[in-house]
């Protein structure tokens, strides 16, 4: 880091210096080191900021300028025969279109460069990794569901995140609803938002892509889903199986959050806190820290305390896992330790739904 640095110096003196004794443009000396030395500066914070771009961004953007100075070329032959005597205008035209063609590829280029797939034209583009398939489609209901930050901050989300412009655009509808509960909602996954393009590990991107003549923001998903040949992640059971329906893969935090549901089988001990009493005579009603129900015998006496259950069965149902268990006081220890602060939150997120379910085996 030192050496660049004096390298870097270096470079600005030598500029500075040429640009001092020769003075371009018939400059005068003091000025004349004042242009080099801030072509110098100006020279050094283009190279810090190119080396921060991907390789297949500086391809874009350079096969995006070169396009673009060609069609400017192009251009200008037709315009010098169009206007042959007029001598000013023409010649600033020509200037206008070169830098106007020349500035619109390199921008665009750099911004489509990320979907380029080096991998497939080997050679030493052969150790690019990145496919097609590890671009990630945010939806609306998963930014604002949340729980695909906790997902990206253990390292299981990877390759690049995309966040399509219009998707943006019905985030900030939400955060700007006349309804408060909407608008705070809109508003989280604004904080989302931000939350995940701070994490280092991941490269976020907005694409500006869109499909005006399609309404429908899901669909809209769906014909971009299509196009990059990518995945949707989404909470959305909708959108999950229209997406299915049209063969494009879906990753669903949902179906994860299932997955990641602890296993218990038949006999095995467990510990839990009793939050409430059963809908049964003597039944104690507890919730493990993702959510899960459960439902033990014996335990109506054990309201707010921690004690060791017999599992008895497990059940699924349509709203998720039940277990069933029993809590026998011979056998059975007793830890009086106050319940967590999730524990608490799972209650109050499940008192409605989980009071509205039968525990009947």
């Amino acid at each position: 880091m030192k050496d660049l640095l004096l390298i870097r110096t270096l470079f600005v003196l030598l500029l500075t210096c040429a640009s001092l004794f020769i003075q371009p443009f018939g400059v005068p000396m003091p000025w004349s080191g004042a242009i080099g030395l801030a072509l110098g500066l100006v020279i050094v914070f283009f190279e810090i900021r190119v080396k921060e771009v991907s390789l297949k961004r500086l391809i874009g953007a350079a096969v995006g300028s070169v396009l673009g100075i060609f069609g400017a070329f192009l251009m200008s032959l037709v315009l010098s025969r169009a206007l042959p005597n007029n001598q000013n205008t023409v010649p600033f035209v020509q200037i206008g279109l070169l830098l106007w063609m020349t500035y619109v590829g390199l921008v665009v280029g750099a911004s489509k460069g990320d979907m380029l797939n080096l991998a497939a034209l080997g050679g030493i583009f052969g150790g690019e990794k990145i496919g097609k398939q590890t671009f990630k489609i945010l939806d609306t209901s998963v930014i604002i569901d949340g729980r695909i930050a906790d997902i990206a901050e253990t390292g299981f989300l990877d390759g690049i995140v995309v966040i399509p412009q219009f998707v943006l655009r019905e985030l900030q509808l939400v955060a700007d609803s006349a309804d408060s509960m909407k608008r705070n909602r809109g508003r989280r996954g604004l904080d989302i938002l931000q939350r995940i393009q701070k994490m280092p590990q991941l490269n976020v991107q907005i694409l500006e892509d869109d499909f005006p003549h399609i309404r429908d923001v899901d669909m809209k998903l769906i014909e971009l889903a299509k196009t990059y040949d990518c995945k949707i992640v989404t909470n959305d059971f909708n959108l999950n199986k229209v997406a299915q329906l049209h063969g494009v893969e879906v990753l669903n935090i949902n179906e994860l959050a299932n997955a990641l549901k602890p296993i218990v089988l038949p006999g095995e001990v467990m510990r839990v806190f009793i939050l409430k009493e059963g809908k049964e005579y003597n039944q104690g009603v507890a919730y493990l820290d993702d959510g899960t129900m459960v439902v033990v015998d014996n335990a109506k006496r054990m309201i707010s305390k921690t004690i060791d259950i017999s599992v008895t069965s497990v059940l699924q149902t349509t709203a998720g896992k039940m277990i069933f268990g029993r809590y026998d006081e011979k056998i059975h220890a007793i830890h009086e330790k106050a319940p967590s602060e999730r524990h608490e939150r799972i209650h109050k997120e499940q008192q409605a739904g989980a009071a509205a379910m039968p525990p009947t085996r």
